[in-house]
């Protein structure tokens, strides 16, 4: 009973605002194509075996896939995947080929490589998939209480819902479908909608259902409840829905307001009752959830040109050899003089007959190709998809990346572009939320003119550090200080008015106002936590309940809300105890972005009526009557200064109203809610407009949203990477300028290049002439700014000049035009550091589509909102942070990280790594197929053409597959040229990402000529040290098993010392692996040569009775292993001594014991080839400077 009672009294407490802001529904313009093309779904509503109802049936059933594959669709689909792959579709025709006489190998040691290569990569996606349809199961089988007749809900599973269902969604509960509202636990059918799934906004919506079926209250009143819908067809439209329910032969029309999402969340509601009607792939969000665009780092995509050019010099060779081939063999038998008489050319078959020469030059230009096809790493791909998951497994469990007060570790949601995060040039970030905590703290006021706040900011410290003073209150004189807040939402100091003390104060009254004010108007709901009594709020955004907070812990505790009042503890100036006084609410006129403030109307104990009203200082000032305006300048003052400091402000105003004034206000306010014409919004905000004026001013409320920890520190070291940093973001000019300077992306004696369209000369243009008049002018004036700004970056010759572009929104929209947008980029590229202020989600996207293509870097971009998404998605790489503000960001990311800070390991250390690892994993394969192709070319050229071999079948087939790919794979996973602690204390080596230095087309083809000469030198020295002189004791000669046994032998060798060579930093794994697959090629070529003759063909007993034995295989061996490496120990040395990279100095000064040498440490930071213009590095360099010039100066 008593739990009952709770809940009762729980329901009159939650659903009183929307009863006070809503009228009944009413028909619009919309409604009356219901029934035409676009607006012609039927559903019938609890009716599921009705004979009308064979439409409905007909629609698709609620089960959701978001697997790329289906059990029949897996092997088509998976095997038409893998052969759009030019290089697996090359193999596919090679292997293809080799059942053909044209082979020169047999076809299963064609095939078997192939088929492993593919089958790995089917099997990684068929793994990836099969977790991907783990959670579709488990979304699908959610249960959800459904009516099956005579008023009895039963558990169902989701997959199982149809359009016209009754459902029954519980507190807390998904909505299962997208639903109609039909009534609710409050009697006035509201619910309470948390969208953040949807919209990434984590603030509760107002749901409503109809008036005619808020009667539906308990699960027997739907036994005999039947109602006909007509809507609109699924759209992906989020925000509108149209459609007419007709029920008891009377229509009424359905609008967004009594639409259920799915993918939403009841809230503060202990049950709702819907109707289904979208399901599945129909439903809104699914409507929604386009597939990610297609992102493929820059290193890839080149080497998809590198495999081209492999294939041009595989098509190449073949034609050489081919022609060499035909003109050879037409000269075999001419005038019936056999020139090479011992292949018998009279009695040949075509592909050696000389009268036939130009066809056997075809056939063999085919066979050329097939053997030639070594040239062509066929692991590659496979290969660096196992790396890149591996990688993104380090990201994933990386301890430093771990956001404990949150629990949310990093997570690399894609593996494509991990090498992409060690090359990024410019990063786009987003700044609430993502630069800030979008965690609002009250921390100053401004009443009655006077200012109370002791606490400085994170803003107003970094405006002192700039200005090189201590920060004053500006109020008495006495210096701010730094506090942390222990109530969250709360960070003020003042004992003038704490703990009761605002009773001594001149306008104590004022101040009484002030705070009754924050207590009462507002649409925040309290909770009481039933075991201990305390209050916490429900509030639509962190600045409400900041507020209310506020209010409450300086004596006015707002405690209870019912259908139409709200209850507050406060002082009693009189008594001096504590008194709870009731407000009687009877309106609330809502906020929205063009009224830009809100206000309620409330009786007071006095019986008084008052209008309350809080907004922005650009719509507040205009409504002060001129009695009301008594601290205006003061409070502008005030307000300038907190802007100054970061902080967002609002002006709190009121007026009392007397009675006959209220009754024409109510009696029109509800005729315009209740108006059924296209313009009822217009009137109601005129009415509004009518009643908020007028007002006596009380004061401005300040309340900051603070840096996250580490951010200045993070773009410090970003900065010395040589990584530029924009700033895009929705606040005004001001707000946007000092975060700047807050996180050093801003100093003082940087220039400011400032492009606005706010100047009084604009506003006065603005408010006469045409738009197209006045278009043009803008555009004109935004141009002309442009163009001066890049005057100034012209002008100014000095290295270490710094400027700063900083545009607001209305300007970027025309520089962001065709004919403009080029000049703008090369202003903002010529500056230090690029703010975007009052920015749309559009306009965000437009910037990094601009930079992303115009600039050639990769771009990096970071939000943490739904109005972050184009932006992520636009960006070659998109980093969502999981903060406060949903999971939007982070389900459209690439990865995602809890804090901005991250960012720094995430680039320096990882991005770093996984380049370097990339870059030399892919040289390196190149290097060792080159070297192992181009002996077999060497070879095919010394036998005349003739494309034979000089492997056997299973040399050939292992040679990618066993001998040389599990070293490349660990180098590829972990590789280190310096270990994390010394990438985030030199970020100077970022910079060879950025600049692509590991994996320029000069770096590629040097690994390839190296590969080249490896060759050559393995095969000349192998064929002159064992041609025309006897191999063993018993004076036998080398034939080609023993000379290809011998180069094999060599080229495993000098693959692996490169390797050893290759790698900066060794593990137990990699020395396994190295050493391994030489040990394994001894092996093989015993067990291999040991089976029978059939089988091992020509490699029979070779090792075992003529390999080891003979004392000239060993020492051949380790004379050409010796001889080819000796060039890369040549080249290194010079190249260490005289020409070091980046990480080759470092390795130097750490070799040394020099890391920590400040003289050495500035040498090697002046190396950098794009200095640091932001971050307090930068600084301090400037004021070096500036120390310098002015000793210069003096005589």
């Amino acid at each position: 009973m008593a739990g009952g009672e709770r809940r009762r009294r729980r329901k009159v407490q939650l659903s009183k605002i929307f009863t006070l802001t809503s009228a009944k529904a009413c028909f619009k313009p919309d409604h009356s194509r219901i029934g035409r093309t676009g607006f012609s779904r039927v559903v019938y509503c609890n009716q599921p075996d009705s004979p009308e109802a064979v439409d409905s049936r007909n629609y698709c059933d609620n089960y959701v896939r978001t697997t790329k594959y289906t059990l029949t669709t897996f092997l088509p689909k998976s095997l038409f995947e893998q052969f759009r792959r030019v290089a697996n579709f090359y193999f596919l025709v090679v292997g293809i080929l080799s059942f053909t006489p044209l082979a020169p190998y047999t076809a299963v040691s064609a095939i078997v490589p192939l088929t492993f290569v593919i089958l790995a990569t089917m099997v990684k996606e068929g793994v990836e998939d099969w977790r991907r349809k783990q959670q579709d199961i488990e979304v699908n089988n959610r249960k959800v209480r459904v009516h099956r007749g005579n008023g009895n809900f039963d558990l169902k599973e989701w997959k199982t819902l149809r359009v016209g269902d009754i459902l029954k969604v519980e507190k807390n509960d998904f909505f299962p479908a997208d639903l109609v509202l039909l009534s609710s636990s409050y009697e006035d059918a509201v619910c309470y909608v948390e969208t953040m799934n949807l919209d990434g906004e984590t603030n509760l919506k107002l749901k409503q259902g109809l008036e005619v079926t808020l009667s539906l209250r308990e699960e027997l009143d739907f036994r005999d409840f039947e109602a006909f819908i007509k809507c609109e067809d699924p759209n992906a439209n989020l925000y509108s829905f149209v459609g007419t329910m007709e029920l008891k032969r009377s229509k009424y029309p359905l609008s967004p307001q009594q639409l259920l999402l799915r993918g939403s969340k009841l809230r503060n509601t202990d049950y709702i009752y819907g109707v289904v009607i979208f399901t599945g792939p129909d439903t809104k969000v699914v409507q929604n959830s386009t597939a990610p665009p297609s992102k493929r780092s820059m290193i890839e995509r080149k080497m998809d040109k590198v495999i081209y050019l492999m294939f041009l010099m595989v098509v190449s060779l073949a034609f050489f050899g081919s022609v060499l081939f035909g003109i050879s063999t037409r000269q075999d038998f001419q005038n019936g003089i056999m020139k090479r008489w011992y292949l018998k050319p009279d009695d040949s078959t075509i592909f050696f007959d000389p009268k036939r020469a130009h066809m056997a030059a075809i056939y063999h230009f085919l066979s050329a190709l097939m053997l030639n096809s070594y040239f062509i790493p066929i692991s590659l791909y496979v290969s660096i998809e196992i790396v890149k998951v591996l990688q993104s497994i380090f990201i994933n469990q990386d301890i430093h990346m771990y956001y404990e007060e949150a629990d949310k570790p990093a997570h690399a949601r894609t593996s494509n572009l991990n090498e992409e995060l060690g090359q990024v040039g410019t990063i786009l970030s987003d700044k609430t939320g993502t630069l800030t905590c979008n965690s609002m703290e009250f921390i100053k006021c401004s009443i009655a003119g006077t200012a109370y706040g002791r606490v400085v900011t994170e803003v107003e410290m970094a405006m002192g550090r700039r200005k090189g003073s201590p920060l004053v209150n500006q109020s008495n004189g006495s210096i701010t200080e730094y506090a942390v807040s222990v109530v969250k939402g709360f960070n003020f100091r003042d004992e003038r008015i704490m703990n009761g003390n605002w009773v001594k104060e001149m306008h104590a009254d004022v101040i009484q106002k002030f705070f009754r004010l924050l207590a009462v108007c507002h649409t925040v709901i309290p909770e009481v936590h039933e075991e201990t009594g305390k209050i916490s709020y429900e509030a639509e955004s962190p600045d409400e309940a900041a507020f209310v907070i506020a209010a409450r812990e300086l004596g006015f505790e707002f405690f209870i809300r019912t259908q139409t009042t709200i209850s507050v503890r406060e002082l009693d100036t009189e008594t001096g105890g504590r008194v709870e006084r009731l407000y009687k609410v009877l309106n609330v006129l809502e906020f929205n972005s063009s009224r830009k403030r809100m206000s309620v109307i409330v009786r007071d104990g006095d019986g008084k009526l008052l209008l309350l009203c809080k907004g922005a200082d650009s719509v507040m000032f205009d409504r002060l009557s001129g009695n009301g305006r008594k601290y205006e300048e003061e409070t502008r003052d005030h307000v300038n200064e907190y802007a100054d400091a970061g902080l967002r402000t609002l002006i709190l105003a009121y007026r009392e109203l007397d009675e006959k004034e209220y009754e024409v206000f109510t009696e029109r306010i509800s005729e315009a809610k209740n108006s059924v014409s296209a313009d009822r919004d217009a009137l109601i905000d005129e009415v509004t407009e009518m009643i908020e004026k007028d007002l006596v001013l009380l004061g401005a409320t300040a309340v900051e949203d603070k840096l996250q920890n580490g951010v200045a520190d993070c773009i410090d070291k970003l900065a010395q990477a040589g990584i530029k940093i924009w700033v895009l973001t929705g606040d005004k000019m001001e707000t946007a300028i000092n975060i700047g300077f807050a996180c050093s992306l801003l100093r003082r004696d940087m220039k400011q290049i400032i492009i606005n369209l706010e100047t009084p000369e604009i506003q006065q243009l603005e408010k006469s002439g045409e738009k197209n008049v006045i278009a043009k002018a803008l555009k004109e004036n935004v141009l002309r700014q442009i163009t001066n700004g890049k005057a100034q970056l012209q002008m100014s010759g000095g290295k270490y000049d710094a400027f700063a572009l900083i545009i607001d929104g209305k300007s970027l929209a025309y520089a962001l035009e065709d004919d403009m947008k080029d000049i703008f980029l090369e202003l903002a590229i010529g500056c230090a550091s690029v703010i975007c202020c009052r920015s749309s989600p559009k306009q965000k996207a437009l910037v990094t589509r601009l930079v992303k293509t115009g600039s050639g870097q990769t771009t990096l971009a970071i939000g943490d909102g739904a109005n972050d998404v184009g932006m992520l998605q636009e960006a070659d790489i998109g980093v969502g942070i999981s903060g406060v503000e949903g999971m939007q960001a982070v389900m459209s990311s690439d990865i995602s990280i809890a804090q901005f800070r991250y960012l720094e390991r995430l680039l320096l250390v990882h991005g770093h790594w996984c380049y370097r690892r990339i870059s030399k994993m892919i040289c390196y394969f190149f290097y060792k197929n080159i070297t192992f192709g181009f002996t077999l070319f060497l070879y095919e050229a010394y036998t005349s053409f003739s494309a034979t071999p000089a492997y056997n079948d299973w040399y050939l087939s292992l040679y990618s597959v066993l001998f040389s790919s599990l070293p490349v794979i660990c180098l590829g996973i972990f590789d280190q040229d310096m270990s994390a602690r010394y990438c985030l204390k030199f970020p100077l080596l970022y910079q060879e990402g950025v600049q692509n230095l590991l994996f320029s087309w000069r770096r590629i083809l040097s690994w390839m000529f190296y590969g080249l000469c490896s060759a050559i030198i393995i095969f000349f020295l192998c064929k002159t040290s064992l041609e025309s002189q006897a191999f063993n004791h018993q004076g036998k000669t080398a034939g080609r098993d023993i000379l290809g046994g011998t180069m094999y032998t060599c080229v495993v060798w000098v693959v692996s010392l490169q390797m050893v060579l290759t790698i900066s930093y060794f593990t137990v794994i990699q020395h396994l692996v190295v050493w391994g697959s030489v040990v394994v090629w001894y092996l093989f070529l015993m067990v291999y040569g040991s089976l029978p003759p059939s089988v091992s063909t020509n490699a029979y007993m070779v090792f075992l009775e003529a390999l080891a034995p003979a004392p000239s295989y060993w020492i051949t061996t380790l004379f050409v292993v010796l001889s080819t490496m000796m060039p890369y120990f040549i080249f290194s040395a010079i190249q260490m001594q005289f020409f070091p990279m980046s990480h080759g100095t470092i390795k130097l000064l750490k070799y040394e014991d020099q890391c920590n040498d400040p003289g050495e440490l500035e040498m090697v930071r002046q190396t950098s080839v794009r200095p640091a213009l932001v971050g307090f590095t930068a600084r301090i360099d400037a004021i070096k400077r500036s120390v310098m010039r002015s000793h210069q100066r003096e005589p």
